[in-house]
């Protein structure tokens, strides 16, 4: 039987670890690989060889940069009255891809979720209380925007009560607490709606 030689399938065997890389996918992608250019190769390589030693986390938020303060923390232009609490950098990339935000961001990187064993103490949920014990003037709302999934739930149903506690310690925090709505989105069919969408948009309703 045919094999691919040992250090082409080292190279499938790195790619098939990555998340939605199956076998056969991997194996395309380092036949690629091994036909680019030997420069484009070699920048590729030298940009792998650097990523973890280069990247690291924001000091204020837990986004990822090179630098002491990602790019979002340190543009003016931010409304820092507003902080959205997001699960991981992709959901933060999702909302500034999107350009529907202008707040500040703290990102959890996780969720609470026990069958894993990761708790609050596994998150940066402590961070971020930390965070916000210094902006008692400045900070006015923060938005929980962990995922509408069990673990996402109960995620910002711990942050809230941290947070109410943290309020009612310090006379100066007067900020209010709220949640993505979640619900219908645009063009969807009632019809087609499961129960627990339907039962989000009724609770999301608005003054129309």
């Amino acid at each position: 039987m045919a094999t691919l030689p040992a250090s082409l399938k080292q190279i499938a065997l790195f790619l098939e670890r990555l998340p939605g890389i199956g076998e056969k996918t991997a194996n395309r992608l380092a036949m690629y690989l091994l036909r680019m250019p030997e420069v484009e190769l070699q920048a590729f390589g030298e940009a792998v060889r650097e990523l973890k030693k280069r990247t690291k986390l924001c000091k204020q938020c837990l986004n990822l940069t090179e630098d002491e303060l990602c790019s979002i923390c340190m543009d003016n232009r931010k409304d820092i009255s507003t902080i959205t609490v997001v699960e991981t950098v992709l959901d933060l990339l999702s909302f500034e891809t999107g350009n529907i935000y202008n707040g500040l961001y703290h990102v959890l990187h996780g969720k609470i979720d026990p069958l894993n064993s990761v708790g609050p103490d596994e998150i940066y949920i402590n961070h971020l209380l930390t965070r916000v014990k210094g902006l008692t003037s400045s900070l006015k709302e923060i938005i929980l925007a962990t995922n509408p999934d069990m673990e996402g739930e109960a995620t910002a149903m711990y942050i809230k009560k941290q947070l109410e506690r943290l309020k009612e310690e310090d006379g100066g925090l007067k900020f209010k607490i709220t949640r993505l709505a979640y619900g219908l989105p645009m063009g969807a069919n009632l019809e087609y709606a499961d129960y627990g969408t339907l039962g989000k948009a009724i609770e999301g309703r608005r003054d129309y």
